[in-house]
């Protein structure tokens, strides 16, 4: 697909449908927070949704006391499908393939950044055990999905 902005991720299975913003990297070289629950982002250093290559987008589990957009992906399966809207109209469709809870200090950066022969989504969150001292959870949900349809 010819690149274009993403607007809305949904996923029916598990009844995520969230608006997307744009997301770039925070002052250490991660990839910046999306500003509220309710929302997903869009790692804009990357690929566009449904163009060559891994599109990233992140949501909150959870955020101030709220539900985040994203609390449910790790209950996503392989097949489920996840369509993102994007602004010239078109929906890009992608079937989950994997679905991994890793800790976040051996997170898979080649893996969820790294090129591709095709187009891909990776839904990314936090997960596992809340750790008070930090004020973090320690592992991250990742979910690896390839382009079906348009």
């Amino acid at each position: 697909m010819v690149p274009a902005i993403p607007v809305r991720v949904t996923a029916p299975a598990i009844g995520l449908d969230a608006p997307v913003v744009p997301l770039g990297l925070d002052a250490t070289g991660a990839l910046a927070l999306p500003p509220d629950a309710a929302v997903a982002g869009w790692y804009t250093g990357g690929p566009n949704p449904g163009a060559l290559g891994p599109a990233v987008v992140a949501g909150h589990v959870d955020w101030h006391h709220r539900v985040g957009a994203f609390a449910r992906i790790g209950a996503l399966t392989p097949g489920d499908l996840v369509d993102v809207a994007r602004l010239d109209g078109s929906v890009a469709t992608f079937e989950v393939q994997t679905v991994r809870r890793v800790a976040k200090d051996r997170f898979p950066t080649a893996q969820v950044y790294g090129d591709l022969p095709g187009a891909g989504l990776r839904l990314v969150t936090c997960g596992g055990r809340f750790d008070p001292g930090t004020q973090g959870y320690v592992d991250n949900i990742i979910v690896w999905a390839a382009l079906v349809g348009t």
